[in-house]
């Protein structure tokens, strides 16, 4: 119970906060309403255990929101060309896993601290973006495109369970396979993962190419919700990210965290800001909430390190 303190703890303000929701505002668990809901958060599902992966690693990656905005760009434009929407995604999750490289060849190859790196291509990549597409949404795509070629209610389903699975391998291999077990050994200590046999440097700069692709499906299933592609999009999308990833347990210090973790940080996120519109509260309360969480959370995590040094 101690060791999933964390985990338990975001899924009992979830399960609180649907209490409130099926007290005061029924209306929200529609189908059709949660459906919704859901298809929004998972390309932010995906996104964040990427970023779980990065953070668990000793690292951080703020630069995921501009990759998302070109990996949603590329895709678009592949469609628009006429592409089967097999390469599409294909070449969204290589696109994406290029940048990934990029990051982990700065940080891993020539150990530079990752804040630093990031930063320098979250800017890069989105000024080159605003000057490639001044703003131009990518249109006329094809009707393969939007929802896969599906009806929408299909397509939502479809996206769900792209996402379902890929979370689920995910999850799998972070605890059954020897990578998994490397990503932990180099985030709670670099140098003695080194003595045990494993290439800290190595498994840095999968992580961030991991992170990458997966940033790269997340673009593609977020652009088929919409008839045409912005090029804003993935804007706040490093603070969503990172802040699920936070708040489901993953330790900003590196080392420890669960998937299962991130997932309830995505969905109490997620649900704050409808739930506000349904609680007919001010929607400008959600980033007020949301920087709240995140505060509580690194401050408990802040808390058990201390308590566990005492």
């Amino acid at each position: 119970m101690k060791k999933y303190f964390r985990e338990i703890s975001v899924a009992v303000a979830l399960g609180l906060l649907l209490l409130v929701l099926a007290i005061f505002a029924p209306d929200f668990f529609k189908p059709t309403q949660l459906l919704t809901i859901l298809t929004a958060a998972a390309p932010v599902l995906l996104a964040a255990c990427g970023v779980a992966l990065v953070i668990m690693c000793r690292q951080i990656d703020i630069s995921i929101g501009s990759q998302f905005a070109l990996c949603s760009i590329f895709a678009g434009m592949a469609a628009g060309h006429g592409l089967p929407m097999p390469l599409v995604m294909l070449l969204a999750i290589f696109s994406g896993a290029l940048f990934g490289a990029i990051n982990g060849a700065f940080v891993a190859g020539l150990g530079l601290p990752s804040i630093v790196v990031t930063l320098a291509t979250m800017v890069t990549w989105r000024e080159a973006l605003r000057w490639w597409r001044e703003g131009e949404f990518v249109r006329d795509l094809p009707g393969s495109f939007q929802w896969f070629g599906f009806s929408q209610s299909t397509g939502q389903i479809v996206l769900l369970a792209v996402a379902g699975v890929v979370f689920l391998i995910l999850v799998f291999a972070l605890k059954h396979v020897s990578g998994g077990r490397f990503v932990y050994a180099v985030g709670s200590d670099a140098e003695a993962a080194r003595l045990a046999g494993i290439n800290p440097r190595l498994v840095t700069f999968c992580v961030f190419v991991l992170m990458g692709a997966l940033t790269g499906l997340a673009a593609l299933l977020n652009a088929i919700r919409f008839p045409d592609v912005d090029p804003k999009t993935g804007t706040g999308l490093e603070l969503q990210a990172i802040a699920a990833a936070v708040v489901g347990g993953v330790a900003i210090s590196g080392g420890r965290g669960k998937l299962w973790g991130v997932l309830a940080g995505v969905l109490l996120l997620a649900c704050i800001a409808p739930a506000l519109v349904f609680l007919r509260a001010e929607p400008q309360w959600e980033r007020a909430i949301q920087g709240s969480i995140i505060l509580l959370a690194v401050a408990a995590d802040g808390w058990r390190s201390r308590k566990g040094k005492i």
